[in-house]
């Protein structure tokens, strides 16, 4: 049996859409993100979609990290930057302080002398996952906040990945672990 498929077009992607402001209204993950001290408005703007794309609760930008208003920004976040949930802050160790009082597991996504491979968590939620800067990393008061620091591995010879990509990569197992998640919860409360 051959298929035979057919490569959307731009319209008929954005038909099945629903509004900007739509998506602020429907039930987001249960995860936050924090970026601290990110220099490029390239990567902010890529993980700005990433974050649309896991529908996270809630992007926090700190430090010198750029944020909206700036339409560099905007062109490289395209559509996402009124669609998903964003505060900026210069003081991240107040964000995460509130977060931690309220709960939310931090995460940081480092490469530490205890790190674990980030497939290897087994991920409490709700959680925050912090992103740092991409020539020095997260700042050490915030490793010392964290309840878990992740990595990602690298075989090759570069010991980093870009850091929007890395988030990507992280945040994507994240979303996997809570889609599991609420599939064993709808198990377990039909079978009760």
């Amino acid at each position: 049996m051959t298929f035979v498929m057919k490569k959307l077009s731009y319209e008929e992607q954005i038909s099945k859409k629903l509004k900007a402001e739509d998506y602020k209204k429907i039930a987001r993950n249960p995860f936050y993100v924090l970026l601290d001290n990110i220099r490029s408005v390239h990567n902010v703007g890529a993980m700005f979609r990433t974050s649309d794309a896991a529908l996270v609760e809630k992007l926090y930008l700190t430090g010198f990290t750029p944020h909206p208003p700036r339409e560099d920004l905007r062109k490289t976040a395209l559509v996402t930057l009124d669609a998903v949930p964003w505060e900026y802050k210069k003081n991240p160790l107040e964000i995460i302080n509130n977060l931690k009082k309220d709960g939310v597991k931090i995460v940081s996504l480092e490469i530490a002398d205890n790190s674990q491979n980030y497939t290897d968590i087994l991920y409490d939620f709700p959680l925050c996952l912090i992103v740092g800067n991409e020539l020095t990393g997260i700042r050490d008061e915030i490793i010392d906040l964290s309840d878990h620091v992740i990595h990602i591995p690298m075989l090759g010879r570069a010991n980093s990945l870009n850091v929007a990509t890395s988030y990507g990569i992280a945040l994507f197992e994240i979303l996997r672990q809570t889609d599991e998640n609420r599939n064993e919860k709808n198990r377990n409360n039909i079978s009760k």
